[in-house]
This record gives C-alpha cells, structure tokens and sequence, in this order.
C-alpha cells in the first residue's frame, strides 16, 4: 500500500525541500524584524531585558542569522551550518526566555528547533545549492544501492 512504503530519493528530496522553506520562512520573518522593526538597539534593549548574555553582540547576530541564515536556507546552501546556528538559537530562547511560561509558551520555539535538527542530520537534500556544490544527483540513503542514472522519476 502507498502509504507504508519508504519514500523513494526524490521524494525525501522534496520533504527536505518543503522543511526548509517552511522553517525558513518563519526565521526570515523574525529576522527582518529584528533587524528592520526593532533595528541592532531594539534587539540589544529587549535581550539585555530577557537577560541574553552580551546582548549588544548577541541580538544584531541573532537578527543576521535568521533573516540571512533563513534566506540561504531557502536555497539549501550551507544548510547543515545555518541548521545548527538555529538550533543554538532555539535552544537559547527555550532555556533563557520562554521555558518560564511553559510549554504553551514555547512549542513554536520548540517545533523549529526540532526541524533544526532534522535538517542538520539530513542536510537539503537533491533541491539545493549543496547538492550542486557537492555534485550529487540525489542524497544517499543507507542501504540505497540505487544510482541517479537508474532511478526512475
């Protein structure tokens, strides 16, 4: 039955792809925000009050990293490191800010540092920059014996 069956090289690829646009769009929105509604002093202001350590470095990085990290992650470049730069980001603001208010209060900062990780261990797959730049057709999988060449799509 289709719905029991693995998924085959492309259509893992395609999951990838639609992960990372999802996550990246949310990071991307929170990003330009940060940098273009609050700017590097309204970001500095509101970590030192959420007690982020080095706010003044901290918030105009966090607010770079989202918008550009989100930006490179729709093209699936650098993917695993943008991936773990978000992780970090989300682990931070789960630990240092939302944990307080509980689960309810941090289950969108939890979702995505779980995509995170996803992305991290699986990379961008077959759609992506890094795919091109390291020359491979499709992502390998274990045990997949399968070449690009005799797969058919």
């Amino acid at each position: 039955m289709l719905f029991f069956r693995s998924s085959s090289p492309r259509q893992l690829s395609l999951g990838l792809a639609a992960l990372r646009l999802a996550v990246a769009t949310i990071f991307i929105r929170h990003g330009a925000q940060k940098l273009f509604v609050y700017g590097f002093t309204g970001v500095t202001g509101a970590f030192t009050q959420m007690g982020v350590p080095f706010p003044g470095v901290m918030g105009p990085f966090i607010g770079l990293l989202e918008f550009f990290g989100g930006i490179a992650l729709v093209m699936g470049f650098l993917t695993r490191l943008i991936a773990l730069g978000f992780v970090f980001d989300m682990l931070a603001a789960i630990l240092l800010v939302q944990l307080k208010r509980g689960f309810s209060g941090y289950e969108l900062e939890f979702l995505l540092l779980g995509s995170s990780v996803a992305l991290l261990l699986t990379g961008a797959g077959r759609f992506s920059v890094d795919a091109l730049l390291a020359g491979r057709d499709e992502p390998s999988a274990p045990g997949n014996t399968r070449t690009a060449s005799s797969t058919k799509y």
